[in-house]
């Protein structure tokens, strides 16, 4: 799997002030509690995990990539933190136990599923959560359109990857065939990502575009 070649790289990524600020935009809106069982979905290497782990009981880290969960144990038990669980699955088949869950956290793991993945990964996100649990998502939240906010983005993004010089065209074309191919990730827009929310069961949804391409939504099971 290509992402557990990527550990220390991701963890470059993960420490950046970029992602820090999301990690930051995240635990303000999930508020976490003491009494807190949370699950972090597509926990990566622990970005969220390690920030959100001394405020609440609990934190079981999921994650699809062995080597990610493994660095993420590896870390918490040389730190002496014995409060996080992690455990390699799917985001569609999250293999926890139905209402165990009061608190899901998740940066920057959706957009690896398509439409119809999302919506079968919120359904399932929907079972393990408790009644009143909480939902935090972010993510890239745009679409591949004409559209004000997607056109810039998408303009934004070209450029910054043109300024690279021939590897940075290189990539430009290389993201236009898996976007014609289907194979590119799969970012959808804010409104989308309500509707989706809505259809899985979940209640109390608000959207909030951050900056470049980032969206966070947050969510209630009744």
């Amino acid at each position: 799997m290509e992402w557990n070649e990527r550990v220390t790289e991701w963890e470059q990524v993960a420490a950046s002030p970029a992602f820090q600020r999301l990690a930051d935009r995240v635990l303000e809106a999930a508020d976490p509690q003491p009494d807190d069982q949370v699950v972090d979905l597509g926990a990566g290497t622990g970005l969220l995990t390690f920030r959100i782990a001394p405020l609440v009981a609990n934190v079981m880290a999921i994650d699809a990539a062995p080597a990610m969960v493994d660095r993420l144990l590896e870390i918490s038990r040389d730190d002496g933190i014995d409060n996080i669980d992690g455990t390699v699955a799917d985001l569609r088949d999250l293999r926890l136990p139905a209402g165990s869950r009061t608190l899901a956290v998740s940066n920057y793991a959706y957009h690896h599923l398509d439409h119809d993945g999302k919506l079968m990964a919120l359904r399932e996100l929907h079972r393990v959560l408790a009644p009143n649990g909480r939902v935090v998502i972010c993510d890239m939240m745009f679409a591949l359109s004409v559209r004000g906010r997607d056109r810039r983005i998408i303009l934004d993004k070209m450029r910054l990857m043109a300024r690279r010089g021939p590897a940075g065209i290189v990539r430009i074309l290389r993201n236009a065939g898996r976007v014609a191919t289907g194979s590119w990730e799969h970012p959808e827009r804010p409104q989308a990502w309500a509707e989706m929310l809505e259809q899985a069961g979940l209640t109390d949804i608000k959207t909030f575009e951050l900056t470049n391409e980032s969206g966070l939504v947050t969510a209630r099971r009744p």
